[in-house]
C-alpha cells in the first residue's frame, strides 16, 4: 500500500527521504525534534493520517541527547517543560510518546525497527539536516519529512539565498493565500497499546537526568516557562492586549510592546502558522499592527531560514558579511579591544544601556528586540577585529538566549555586520555598516525607563548572574 496523500497537509510540505511503500510494522512512528508541540503540527497530523490508513497505532518518539550543540541547562530545562505538555496532550489523543536518551538518529534507529513508516519534521541547520539524512539510512522503513516550522516552505518561497527582505517579501506574499490555512487535529482510530511502549523511556516530569553531561553554568530562568500552554497564553495576551500598541511602540524597550514568543517558536512549542492566523483573526481591528507583526513573524523569520538553508557556512563571519562591509570594517580605526569577554559578561562596560541589555539576557534569557540590535552593534564597535567581534556576539547570543542557536540567531548576529542590509555612510568603528549610538536611544525612547524595567526583572529572578566558564568564543 503506497504512502497516501493527506488533504490537510500541502504536498509541498512533504519530502520523501527514503522508500515509497510502508513495510510491515507494529506502528507508525513520528520522530519529533523541531516541532515540539501537538497543535498545528503538520508532521504529527500527517503521521496520524498515515496510521489511520494503515490501521496502526501512532507512536511519537523524541531523542534527548547529551551535548546538543551549544545547549545549556537553561535550554534543556525550558525544553523539558514543553515536553511535559506534549506528554499530556498526546496521551489525551491516544498517541504513544517515548522520550529516549540518545541522539535523534539513535532514537530513530531504536524505535524504527518496529515501524511501518517513519515521519520526521524538518530542521534548518546543518546538524539537523545531517541527522535526518542519517535517520533515513538507519531504519528499514520509508522516511518522510514534513515541514511545519515555516509558514511558506523554504524552497517554495525561494530557490536561492536571498539578498534582503525586499527580495524575499514579494515571493512570500504571493503564496500566503495558499499556506495561511488552519490545521485541525486528526482523530486517531487505533489507540497506542501500552505493551508496545518502550520500557527505557525518560519521564519529562522528572526533568533532565542528573547523570546527563549538561552545561549547568547557565541555569534556568523564571521569566519564561516552557510549553504549549504558556506559549498560547502569551500569544493570546499579545494579540488581545499588546497588539494595538505594537506598530507604534515595538521599538520602545521601556514599553515592552512585543510578543515575547520567540523562545516558543525556537523550540517549536508554538507554530508560526497558528501565531499568524490568531493575529490576523483576533487582531483584525488593528490591520496596521497585524501587517507589521506578520512582516516580522513570516518575512523576516523566513529570510533567516532562507539564509541558513542556502548558505552552508551560515555561522561564519565570511558568509554573514558582504564584501563592502568586510572592506570598510578592515579600516574603521579601532586599534584594540575596548573590553575583554569577562567584562562583557559581568556587565561592566562604560555604557549603562548596553549593560542593562546584557543583564536582561544573562538573567532572563531574553532581550528586547530593539536592544538586541544596539547590543550587537556595540560589540562590533568595541572590537579591533571584526571577525572576533562576530564570534563573541554569536557565542554570547547562543549561550544565554533561550531563542539562541537557530536561524534567527545567525541572521540576527549577521545583520550587525551588514547581512541583509545595505551600505551606509562611513562611520568610525563601523565602516559602512549601519551604526547605532546611545544618542539615538535617548532620542527615540525612554532608555532610562528600560534600565528600570530590567532592574525589576532581575530582582524578580532573585539571583546573581550565573557563574560562567569564560573561554574563547
Amino acid at each position: 500500500m503506497p504512502i497516501s496523500a493527506n488533504p490537510f497537509v500541502d504536498i509541498t510540505r512533504i519530502h520523501r527521504l527514503s522508500g515509497v511503500n510502508p513495510v510491515p510494522g507494529r506502528y507508525v512512528l513520528y520522530l519529533m525534534q523541531q516541532s515540539q508541540r501537538t497543535r498545528f503540527n503538520h508532521a504529527l497530523e500527517y503521521a496520524a493520517r498515515q496510521a489511520n490508513d494503515l490501521a496502526l497505532p501512532l507512536l511519537v518518539g523524541f531523542g534527548l541527547m547529551e551535548g546538543y550543540p551549544e545547549a545549556t541547562a537553561r535550554h534543556y530545562h525550558f525544553m523539558m517543560e514543553g515536553l511535559c505538555d506534549v506528554t499530556k496532550r498526546l496521551e489525551d489523543r491516544g498517541i504513544g510518546f517515548a522520550i529516549l536518551q540518545g541522539s535523534p538518529v539513535q532514537t530513530a534507529a531504536t524505535l524504527g525497527q518496529n515501524a511501518a513508516l517513519l515521519v520526521c519534521d524538518r530542521g534548518y541547520l546543518r546538524h539537523q539536516r545531517r541527522w535526518r539524512k542519517e535517520m533515513s539510512e538507519s531504519v528499514p522503513c520509508p522516511v518522510v519529512e514534513i515541514e511545519s516550522d515555516a509558514v511558506v516552505p523554504v524552497e517554495c518561497a525561494s530557490g536561492k539565498r536571498e539578498y534582503a527582505a525586499r527580495t524575499l517579501r514579494p515571493k512570500i506574499e504571493r503564496l500566503l493565500d495558499r499556506y495561511l490555512i488552519g490545521l485541525s487535529p486528526t482523530p486517531v482510530v487505533t489507540p497506542f497499546p501500552s505493551p508496545l511502549m518502550p520500557s527505557e523511556r525518560l519521564d519529562p516530569f522528572k526533568g533532565v537526568p542528573k547523570s546527563f553531561k549538561v552545561d549547568r553554568d547557565v541555569g534556568p530562568v523564571k521569566r519564561f516557562k516552557g510549553g504549549e500552554d504558556e506559549a498560547l497564553r502569551r500569544l493570546r495576551h499579545f494579540v488581545w492586549e499588546t497588539l494595538p500598541r505594537y506598530a507604534t511602540h515595538r521599538n520602545k524597550p521601556e514599553e515592552n510592546a512585543i510578543s515575547e514568543i520567540s523562545p516558543y517558536l525556537h523550540f517549536g512549542q508554538l507554530s508560526p502558522l497558528e501565531a499568524a492566523l490568531t493575529a490576523s483573526h483576533d487582531g483584525a481591528t488593528h490591520p496596521e499592527a497585524v501587517a507589521v507583526f506578520l512582516e516580522e513573524l513570516i518575512v523576516r523569520r523566513e529570510l533567516a531560514i532562507n539564509y541558513t538553508w542556502f548558505e552552508e557556512n551560515y555561522d561564519t563571519f565570511e558568509a554573514a558579511t558582504p564584501a563592502w562591509a568586510v572592506e570598510t570594517l578592515a579600516g574603521r580605526g579601532t586599534s584594540k579591544n575596548l573590553y575583554a569577554q569577562e567584562q562583557l559578561i559581568a556587565c561592566t562596560t562604560h555604557d549603562p544601556y548596553w549593560n542593562a541589555a546584557m543583564a536582561e539576557m544573562i538573567h532572563t534569557g531574553f532581550m528586547h528586540n530593539y536592544m538586541r540590535m544596539y547590543w550587537g552593534k556595540k560589540i562590533l564597535e568595541w572590537h579591533a577585529d571584526a571577525d572576533e567581534a562576530y564570534k563573541t556576539a554569536l557565542y554570547l547570543n547562543n549561550r544565554y538566549f533561550l531563542d539562541g542557536r537557530d536561524p534567527n540567531s545567525y541572521a540576527g548576529v549577521g545583520w550587525t555586520f551588514g547581512l541583509h542590509d545595505r551600505a551606509w555612510p562611513n562611520q568610525p568603528g563601523f565602516g559602512k555598516v549601519r551604526s547605532m549610538k546611545a544618542s539615538g536611544l535617548k532620542r527615540k525612547c525612554n532608555i532610562e525607563g528600560y534600565i528600570e524595567r530590567v532592574e525589576e526583572l532581575v530582582r524578580k529572578e532573585k539571583k546573581r548572574p550565573p557563574a560562567t566558564k569564560v573561554g574563547a568564543p
